[in-house]
Protein backbone atom coordinates (compact mmCIF):
# COMPACT_ATOMS: atom_id res chain seq x y z
CA UNK A 1 0.00 0.00 0.00
CA UNK A 2 1.10 3.52 -0.69
CA UNK A 3 1.07 5.66 2.40
CA UNK A 4 3.24 8.71 1.86
CA UNK A 5 5.33 10.22 -0.88
CA UNK A 6 8.02 12.68 0.03
CA UNK A 7 9.14 14.29 -3.19
CA UNK A 8 5.80 15.91 -4.00
CA UNK A 9 4.50 18.45 -1.54
CA UNK A 10 5.05 17.77 2.13
CA UNK A 11 6.14 14.38 3.36
CA UNK A 12 2.66 13.82 4.80
CA UNK A 13 0.86 13.95 1.45
CA UNK A 14 -0.56 10.65 0.26
CA UNK A 15 -1.57 9.93 -3.32
CA UNK A 16 -5.14 9.96 -1.99
CA UNK A 17 -4.69 13.58 -0.90
CA UNK A 18 -2.74 14.58 -4.00
CA UNK A 19 -5.39 13.08 -6.27
CA UNK A 20 -8.14 14.99 -4.48
CA UNK A 21 -9.85 12.21 -2.56
CA UNK A 22 -12.69 9.83 -3.29
CA UNK A 23 -14.44 11.76 -6.07
CA UNK A 24 -11.28 12.24 -8.11
CA UNK A 25 -10.35 8.57 -7.73
CA UNK A 26 -13.86 7.63 -8.87
CA UNK A 27 -13.43 9.87 -11.93
CA UNK A 28 -9.99 8.39 -12.65
CA UNK A 29 -11.43 4.86 -12.56
CA UNK A 30 -14.38 5.83 -14.77
CA UNK A 31 -12.01 7.26 -17.37
CA UNK A 32 -9.73 4.22 -17.07
CA UNK A 33 -12.56 1.84 -17.94
CA UNK A 34 -13.96 4.15 -20.61
CA UNK A 35 -10.56 4.08 -22.33
CA UNK A 36 -10.30 0.31 -21.92
CA UNK A 37 -13.80 -0.15 -23.29
CA UNK A 38 -13.32 2.00 -26.40
CA UNK A 39 -9.65 2.13 -27.38
CA UNK A 40 -8.49 -0.67 -29.70
CA UNK A 41 -5.04 -0.47 -28.05
CA UNK A 42 -6.64 -2.01 -24.94
CA UNK A 43 -8.55 -4.81 -26.67
CA UNK A 44 -6.37 -7.49 -25.12
CA UNK A 45 -7.16 -6.59 -21.54
CA UNK A 46 -10.75 -5.61 -22.34
CA UNK A 47 -11.29 -9.24 -23.35
CA UNK A 48 -10.46 -10.34 -19.78
CA UNK A 49 -13.39 -8.35 -18.38
CA UNK A 50 -17.12 -9.05 -18.38
CA UNK A 51 -19.35 -7.20 -20.86
CA UNK A 52 -20.77 -5.15 -17.99
CA UNK A 53 -17.90 -3.29 -16.32
CA UNK A 54 -19.90 -2.07 -13.32
CA UNK A 55 -18.38 -4.51 -10.83
CA UNK A 56 -14.86 -4.04 -12.24
CA UNK A 57 -15.20 -0.27 -11.95
CA UNK A 58 -16.36 -0.50 -8.33
CA UNK A 59 -13.64 -2.94 -7.28
CA UNK A 60 -10.84 -0.87 -8.83
CA UNK A 61 -12.27 2.29 -7.26
CA UNK A 62 -12.40 0.65 -3.83
CA UNK A 63 -8.91 -0.82 -4.22
CA UNK A 64 -7.29 2.41 -5.44
CA UNK A 65 -8.95 4.42 -2.68
CA UNK A 66 -7.19 2.33 -0.05
CA UNK A 67 -3.99 1.76 -2.01
CA UNK A 68 -3.48 5.51 -2.37
CA UNK A 69 -3.83 6.08 1.37
CA UNK A 70 -7.56 6.67 1.73
CA UNK A 71 -10.24 4.57 3.40
CA UNK A 72 -9.69 0.81 3.03
CA UNK A 73 -12.95 0.22 1.18
CA UNK A 74 -11.82 -2.89 -0.68
CA UNK A 75 -10.38 -4.59 2.40
CA UNK A 76 -13.48 -3.76 4.44
CA UNK A 77 -15.71 -5.48 1.89
CA UNK A 78 -13.55 -8.25 0.40
CA UNK A 79 -10.56 -8.71 2.70
CA UNK A 80 -6.95 -8.61 1.55
CA UNK A 81 -6.75 -7.85 -2.19
CA UNK A 82 -4.42 -10.79 -3.00
CA UNK A 83 -3.86 -9.11 -6.35
CA UNK A 84 -1.55 -11.66 -7.88
CA UNK A 85 -3.72 -14.61 -6.84
CA UNK A 86 -6.89 -12.93 -8.16
CA UNK A 87 -5.22 -12.30 -11.51
CA UNK A 88 -3.67 -15.76 -11.97
CA UNK A 89 -6.59 -17.07 -14.08
CA UNK A 90 -5.60 -14.51 -16.75
CA UNK A 91 -2.49 -14.70 -18.89
CA UNK A 92 -0.72 -11.44 -18.17
CA UNK A 93 2.47 -10.60 -19.98
CA UNK A 94 4.24 -7.42 -20.92
CA UNK A 95 1.60 -6.52 -23.51
CA UNK A 96 -1.24 -6.80 -21.01
CA UNK A 97 0.72 -4.83 -18.41
CA UNK A 98 1.44 -2.13 -20.96
CA UNK A 99 -2.21 -2.00 -22.08
CA UNK A 100 -3.32 -1.56 -18.47
CA UNK A 101 -0.78 1.22 -17.96
CA UNK A 102 -1.82 2.85 -21.24
CA UNK A 103 -5.42 3.06 -20.00
CA UNK A 104 -4.35 4.41 -16.61
CA UNK A 105 -2.02 7.06 -18.02
CA UNK A 106 -4.71 8.15 -20.49
CA UNK A 107 -7.16 8.41 -17.57
CA UNK A 108 -4.64 10.50 -15.60
CA UNK A 109 -4.35 12.86 -18.55
CA UNK A 110 -8.15 13.06 -18.85
CA UNK A 111 -8.51 14.21 -15.24
CA UNK A 112 -5.67 16.66 -15.88
CA UNK A 113 -3.52 15.36 -13.07
CA UNK A 114 -0.50 17.57 -12.38
CA UNK A 115 2.54 16.14 -14.14
CA UNK A 116 4.74 15.53 -11.06
CA UNK A 117 1.90 13.64 -9.37
CA UNK A 118 1.11 11.75 -12.57
CA UNK A 119 4.72 10.64 -12.99
CA UNK A 120 5.01 9.40 -9.40
CA UNK A 121 1.63 7.67 -9.51
CA UNK A 122 2.43 6.03 -12.85
CA UNK A 123 5.76 4.78 -11.48
CA UNK A 124 4.05 3.28 -8.43
CA UNK A 125 1.26 1.70 -10.50
CA UNK A 126 3.74 0.33 -13.02
CA UNK A 127 5.33 -1.63 -10.19
CA UNK A 128 1.97 -3.15 -9.30
CA UNK A 129 1.09 -3.84 -12.94
CA UNK A 130 4.47 -5.46 -13.57
CA UNK A 131 4.01 -7.65 -10.47
CA UNK A 132 0.79 -9.03 -12.02
CA UNK A 133 2.70 -10.57 -14.93
CA UNK A 134 2.50 -14.37 -14.96
CA UNK A 135 3.67 -14.97 -18.53
CA UNK A 136 7.35 -14.88 -19.38
CA UNK A 137 8.55 -12.50 -22.06
CA UNK A 138 8.89 -14.15 -25.45
CA UNK A 139 12.17 -14.43 -27.31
Amino acid sequence: MINKIGEIGSSTNTFFELLGGVEQIRTLVEHFYDVMDTDPKAAGIRAFHPADLTSSREKLFMFLTGWTGGPQLYIERYGHPKLRARHLPFTIGESERDQWMYCMVRAMHLIQLEEPVMVKLAEALWGVADFMRNKQAEG
